[in-house]
């Protein structure tokens, strides 16, 4: 590519991804005494990784909490990462959280003992320090809104993109699409007629806001215009304009 910036490929910490994922999700899965509940727009998240639910009266959860010895039943909460932009497998990563449920005045109050985050590379126990100290990405609440404007109206700024790829992970493409962005990089999906697989484009520098990120978009695509000139001027040599 002429350019070896791309051979840093940083990426968020487990901590830090697992955190990204827990202040993205609007949904969770609770396992606890044998009762499993769908909880929608239900939780928030502490600056310590807590999580505080609020439950109906009624909630079988809230029962047993309760009724539980020293009101603490365990508990285990699931959450999905799952990509804006339409994309084969769409579930990029999931979260578990297993620990402890507490009452605290009409609510409750979850700490996890356990933290362990699902990546198609495998699963990581994320160390609970790291998890409570960690921060989300600054990015994460502004990507679903930035990944589906790029796909819907900068099709043509993907496809300029994808020059930056190595030509062998791009054999058979049949579509790509932007599949995640944080603070250290641009993630494209790469989808062939029965298989599919992902490539990262690092920034040349972390992106700590929205007007960063776009800075590191427009010098990413410098460099794919870049990179396309000499294939360019070779095609048209094959053509024989040259």
């Amino acid at each position: 590519m002429g350019d070896d910036s791309h051979s840093w490929t940083a990426a968020p910490a487990a901590a830090e991804r697992a955190r990204s994922v827990l202040a993205a999700a609007w949904s969770c899965s609770v396992t606890a005494e044998g009762t499993r509940e769908e909880l929608v727009g239900a939780h928030t998240v502490g600056e310590d990784g807590r999580v505080f639910v609020e439950v109906p009266e009624d909630s079988a959860l809230l029962a047993a909490a309760i009724c539980a010895p020293r009101g603490e039943p365990s508990a285990v909460l699931e959450f999905a990462d799952v990509a804006p932009v339409p994309v084969r497998n769409r579930i990029r990563s999931r979260l578990w959280l297993a620990g402890w449920f507490a009452v605290e005045g009409e609510r409750l109050v979850f700490t996890p003992t356990r933290v362990v985050l699902r990546r198609p590379s495998g699963s990581v126990v994320v160390d609970l320090d790291e998890f409570a100290a960690a921060v989300p990405d600054p990015l994460t609440t502004a990507e679903a809104r930035l990944l589906t404007h790029l796909a819907d109206c900068h099709a043509d700024a993907v496809e300029r993109l994808t020059r930056l790829v190595d030509s062998d992970s791009l054999h058979g493409a049949v579509r790509v699409q932007p599949l995640a962005v944080d603070r250290h990089g641009l993630t494209l999906r790469i989808e062939r007629a029965r298989t599919h697989g992902d490539v990262r484009l690092a920034f040349h520098a972390p992106a700590d806001d929205v007007a960063q990120l776009t800075e590191r978009m427009h010098i990413l695509l410098g460099q794919a215009t870049a990179a396309s000139c000499p294939r360019a001027l070779q095609r048209q040599r094959t053509d024989g304009d040259g």
